[in-house]
C-alpha cells in the first residue's frame, strides 16, 4: 500500500491547498473507473464461474470517521467489514487520533484518508482473514468539484476498489441539491429509485438513489476507484436496509459507541493527553 504525507503539522490551510490540489491531480492519474476486480456480485455466481477463477463478493468495508463533541481534533476512526450476503459484521478496528490538518471544504481527504489507510495497513500486515475486498466511504468518489473525492483517494492509496456515498451533494459540472430533487419528483420519475447524474458537459457523475421506500432524502453514490458507477449502484442497492448503506452505517455507529466507551472508562482523557 502506497503511503502519503498529506500536510506538515503547523501550515495554514492557505498554504496546503495549491500542494493539496498538486496531489490530487497526480493521483487522479491512476484513478481506474471501470471493474477491475476478480469477484461477481450477486446475484451472481456463488462458486467457481467456468474459469474456475471468480468467486461472489464475500466482504464488504465501511469507513467512517467520528469526532469528539468537546474536541473535533480528536477523532475516531473505524473500518468494520461485513459478510456481504448477511451484511452481518464479521470485524471492526478502531484508531483514535489527534488531528493536525485543517479542514478545507472539497479537501476531506487530507484529514481523514491517512487514518483509514493506517488501518488498512494494520489489518494488511497481519495477513487478516476478513481483509476487504471492498471499502464503502462515507464521503465523495468522483462527484466532487475536482473529481476526487475522498473515495478516491482512499480507493487509489489502498489499491482497493471503493464506491463513494454522499448524503449531501457537491455542486458540479452544474449539478445542484435542488435540481436533483426535482428530477426526483418529477412525474415521469416517480417509480423510480434511481436518477442517474449527469452534468452540463455530458460526463456522468454517479447517480442520486432513495435508497429505501420511505427515504425522503436521496443518498448520492459515485465510484471511487476500480468499480464502475452501475456496480456500484448494484452493491450500494444489496447493502441498504435503512437510507445509509449498512457498512457505512455501522462504521458510524461503532466509532461513536467506541468514543463514549472510552469516554467512560477515563481512558479517552489519556488519549487526549499522549496526542498533545
Amino acid at each position: 500500500m502506497e503511503s502519503l504525507s498529506f500536510a506538515v503539522e503547523g501550515a495554514s490551510a492557505s498554504s496546503c491547498q495549491q500542494e493539496w490540489i498538486e496531489i490530487q491531480d497526480n493521483l487522479k492519474r491512476k484513478l481506474v473507473l471501470e471493474d477491475d476486480f476478480t469477484w461477481t456480485i450477486p446475484p451472481g455466481v456463488s462458486c467457481l464461474d467456468r474459469d474456475g477463477k471468480a468467486k461472489r463478493i464475500q466482504y464488504i468495508g465501511g469507513v467512517d470517521v467520528s469526532f469528539v463533541k468537546e474536541d473535533p481534533s480528536l477523532a475516531c476512526g473505524a473500518l468494520v467489514v461485513l459478510d456481504a450476503s448477511t451484511l452481518d459484521v464479521v470485524h471492526e478496528e478502531f484508531q483514535v487520533v489527534r488531528l493536525k490538518v485543517p479542514y478545507l471544504p472539497g479537501f476531506l481527504a487530507f484529514r481523514e484518508a491517512p487514518i483509514i489507510l493506517g488501518i488498512l495497513e494494520k489489518m494488511k500486515q497481519k495477513d487478516h482473514p476478513f481483509y476487504p475486498q471492498l471499502l464503502m466511504v462515507d464521503g465523495n468518489g468522483i462527484l466532487h468539484p475536482r473529481g476526487f473525492g475522498l473515495a478516491c483517494h482512499v480507493g487509489v492509496l489502498s489499491d482497493l476498489p471503493a464506491i463513494g456515498i454522499g448524503k449531501n451533494l457537491h455542486h458540479v459540472d452544474g449539478l445542484s441539491e435542488c435540481g436533483v430533487r426535482k428530477l426526483l419528483d418529477a412525474r415521469e420519475n416517480m417509480g423510480k429509485d434511481i436518477i442517474p447524474l449527469f452534468g452540463k458537459s455530458g460526463q456522468a457523475w454517479g447517480a442520486a438513489m432513495r435508497s429505501t421506500p420511505d427515504s425522503v432524502k436521496p443518498i448520492y453514490i459515485s465510484p471511487g476507484h476500480r468499480i464502475s458507477i452501475d456496480s456500484s449502484l448494484e452493491i450500494v442497492k444489496l447493502c441498504c436496509k435503512f437510507r445509509v448503506p449498512e457498512p457505512i452505517r455501522q462504521a458510524d455507529i461503532r466509532s461513536r459507541i467506541f468514543l463514549q466507551k472510552l469516554k467512560g472508562s477515563g481512558n479517552l482523557i489519556s488519549l487526549e493527553y499522549s496526542a498533545q
